[in-house]
C-alpha cells in the first residue's frame, strides 16, 4: 500500500461515523417512542386535575344569588434552580406577600422540586408589587379555585371546598359527587428552562350546579336577628329554621357563630364547622309538651277540655317533680297545661296514653332516626337511657327533659303537627336542578318508614293547632302575635345536663336551651320557624326565642304578602 495511513485514517473516519448513524437510528427510529416520552417529561409538566366543579347559587326574588362559585385567581410559584440569592429572594417576597421569610426560603431551598407554589390567592396589589420586583425564578400563574363571594353568609349550609380537594362539610360535602366533575389533564411546558403557565386543560366531564331552596332575604333576617341576639340576650351559640311544613322546603337555615369559608384554614378550633340543627344534641322541654300531647288526641284519651287536678308536683319513687317555679294550679284543662306549660299536665296526659304506646309515637315522629335533610353529618340520638322504661324517664321525657333530639327533628315533628299530621322530609337543593347519582341520603325512600305517612290524624292536627294559638293568645307565647293573624306555637326551656358540658356530675346546670317553634298562618300554614338559643341571659324563652320568632314571623308575613286571617 502506497498510503497506509491515510487508508487507515479513512477506516477510522468511516467507522467513527457508521458508529453515530447506527446510534442515531437506535434513538431516533428504533426507540424514538421511548426517546421522546423522555424528552417530553423533562420539558412538560403534566398533573391530574378535576374538571369544573359545580355552582351553587340561591334564589333572589326572581334572579339567582351565587354562593359558591369558580373563580379565576393569580397565584406566584418559584423554580427554585433558578434562584441565585434565595436569602435576598426570600426577604423581598416577604414583604410584598406578606409572609415569613422563613417560610418562603423552606419552600425555594428545595432544589429537586420542579416548582413550588409560595402563595394562591393574589390581591391585585401583590400582583403588580411582584411584576415590578423582576425577581428571577419567580413566576405569575392563574388557576381556578373555590370562591364565596358572600363570604360568611349561610357558611353551615355551604360547607366548603377543601385541601383534601373535596367538598367538606354541609352541601359541598353531600353533593361532593354531584359538584365535582371528573379528572383532566393539566398540561405546562417549560422552553430553554423558562416555565410557562399552565395550558391544555381537557376535563372529561363537567360538575352540575345545584339551586337552593334557600330564600336570600329570609336567611338574611334569620342570620341579622342571631347576631341581635347575641347583642341582646348574650347567647352562646343559635339556630333560626324556617321551612314549608307542607313540602319540608327549607327557606332558612341560620346558625351563629359563623365562619368564613374562604378562609376556612384559620379556624383553630374545628367545633365551628358544627351545625348545630343537626349535628347537635339537646334536651328540648316544654317545647316537647305537644308530641305527647298529640299522641294522647290521637288517641282518644283526652280531649282539649279534658280535666285534671294540679298539686304542683308529681312524687315517682323517690324523685319529686315540680312545675316550673314551684306553682300549683289547681284544676286545669289541657289547653291550659300547654298555655301555661304545666310539667304535671304532661305526666297526665303521658299515663293516659300509657307507656308503650308513648314510646311508638316518639318513634313514629322521627326522634330515633335521622331526618334526612341533604347536608352532610346529621346525627341523631338512640335514646338508650330513656329507652329502659323507667317510670321516670317517661314521666321527664313528657315535658322534654331527659331525652336527646336535634333542632332539625323537632323541626320535622311540628311540620306533622302543622301540615295534617304527615311527616315530612326536610330538603335545601330544589330536586329539578340536581343532576347525577351518589348523593348520601338522596333517596326519599331510604329517609324513613314513616315518610308522607299520618302519624296523627287530620282532626288531631286541627285539635292541636288550635291550643297551640291558644298558647299564644292566652300564655306564654303572647310575644309572638302578630294582629291579623292567628299564630300556633309553644316556648320551651330546657335544663342542660353537666355530662353534656363535658363535666362528670349528674343532674343539670344552671345553663339552658331556650326554643319556641311556631308557624302562621295557623289554619293554612305557608312557614314554620324555630328559633333557639343556648344559654341567654333571660329566664325563659318567653323572653328571648319569642320576640325573635315574632320579628321574623312579621317579616315573612309582610315580604311574602300573606293575607291576614282576621281584620283587625
Amino acid at each position: 500500500m502506497r498510503f497506509p495511513r491515510i487508508n487507515f485514517i479513512f477506516i477510522l473516519i468511516f467507522l467513527f461515523w457508521a458508529v453515530i448513524i447506527a446510534k442515531l437510528f437506535f434513538i431516533q427510529i428504533q426507540n424514538y417512542s421511548f426517546y421522546k416520552a423522555l424528552a417530553q417529561g423533562q420539558q412538560k409538566l403534566i398533573t391530574q386535575i378535576q374538571g369544573r366543579r359545580g355552582e351553587i347559587f340561591l334564589k333572589d326574588g326572581q334572579d339567582l344569588k351565587p354562593l359558591a362559585v369558580n373563580r379565576t385567581w393569580p397565584f406566584i410559584y418559584a423554580w427554585p434552580t433558578e434562584i441565585k440569592n434565595k436569602e435576598e429572594v426570600a426577604d423581598r417576597l416577604g414583604q410584598i406577600l406578606n409572609l415569613e421569610k422563613e417560610e418562603i426560603l423552606e419552600k425555594i431551598k428545595n432544589e429537586e422540586s420542579l416548582f413550588v407554589i409560595l402563595k394562591q390567592k393574589l390581591t391585585e396589589e401583590e400582583v403588580q408589587n411582584l411584576k415590578k420586583s423582576n425577581l428571577s425564578g419567580i413566576y405569575l400563574g392563574e388557576e381556578k379555585l373555590r370562591d364565596y363571594p358572600l363570604e360568611s353568609f349561610a357558611s353551615h349550609l355551604l360547607g366548603f371546598f377543601g385541601g383534601e380537594k373535596r367538598g367538606q362539610y354541609g352541601l359541598e360535602d353531600f353533593y361532593n359527587e354531584i359538584l365535582e366533575g371528573e379528572e383532566g389533564i393539566l398540561e405546562g411546558e417549560r422552553i430553554f428552562g423558562k416555565p410557562l403557565i399552565f395550558s391544555n386543560f381537557s376535563p372529561d366531564k363537567e360538575g352540575s350546579d345545584l339551586i337552593l331552596t334557600i330564600d336570600y332575604n329570609v336567611q338574611f333576617m334569620a342570620e341579622k336577628l342571631l347576631k341581635e341576639a347575641k347583642e341582646k340576650f348574650e347567647i352562646e351559640e343559635g339556630q333560626i329554621i324556617v321551612i314549608d311544613p307542607d313540602s319540608g322546603k327549607v327557606f332558612a337555615l341560620a346558625h351563629f357563630p359563623s365562619f368564613n369559608p374562604n378562609n376556612y384554614f384559620e379556624e383553630k378550633d374545628f367545633e365551628i364547622f358544627k351545625n348545630g340543627a343537626i349535628q347537635k344534641i339537646f334536651e328540648p322541654g316544654s317545647v316537647f309538651k305537644p308530641i305527647v300531647i298529640a299522641a294522647a288526641l290521637n288517641e282518644e284519651k283526652i280531649t282539649p277540655q279534658t280535666t285534671y287536678y294540679d298539686e304542683g308536683f308529681v312524687k315517682i319513687g323517690g324523685e319529686t317533680i315540680l312545675n316550673y317555679g314551684g306553682k300549683i294550679w289547681g284544676q286545669r284543662t289541657m289547653t291550659e297545661v300547654l298555655e301555661k306549660s304545666i310539667n304535671t299536665g304532661a305526666i297526665f296526659a303521658e299515663r293516659q296514653v300509657g307507656h308503650d304506646l308513648f314510646l311508638k309515637y316518639i318513634e313514629k315522629f322521627g326522634f330515633f332516626e335521622k331526618t334526612g335533610i341533604d347536608l352532610q353529618g346529621e346525627i341523631f340520638s338512640q335514646n338508650e337511657e330513656f329507652k329502659k322504661g323507667y317510670e321516670i324517664n317517661f314521666a321527664t321525657a313528657s315535658f322534654g327533659q331527659g331525652i336527646g333530639i336535634t333542632p332539625i327533628q323537632l323541626v320535622r315533628a311540628f311540620c306533622a303537627i302543622a301540615n295534617g299530621g304527615k311527616l315530612v322530609k326536610p330538603y335545601l337543593v330544589d330536586p329539578h336542578t340536581k343532576q347525577g347519582q351518589g348523593a348520601e341520603g338522596a333517596q326519599i325512600d331510604e329517609v324513613s318508614p314513616y315518610y308522607g305517612v299520618g302519624v296523627i290524624s287530620p282532626r288531631t292536627s286541627n285539635q292541636l293547632t288550635a291550643m297551640l294559638v291558644s298558647v299564644v293568645e292566652n300564655g306564654f307565647g303572647k310575644a309572638a302575635k302578630i294582629p291579623g293573624y292567628f299564630i300556633a306555637g309553644k316556648t320551651g326551656t330546657g335544663q342542660i345536663p353537666w355530662s353534656s358540658l363535658g363535666i362528670e356530675k349528674k343532674g343539670y346546670s344552671e345553663k339552658t336551651i331556650q326554643t319556641f317553634v311556631g308557624y302562621a298562618p295557623a289554619f293554612n300554614p305557608k312557614f314554620l320557624i324555630l328559633v333557639k338559643f343556648d344559654n341567654p341571659n333571660t329566664k325563659t324563652a318567653e323572653y328571648s326565642a319569642v320576640p325573635i320568632f315574632r320579628e321574623l314571623a312579621e317579616y315573612i308575613i309582610h315580604f311574602w304578602q300573606i293575607p291576614p286571617d282576621y281584620a283587625q
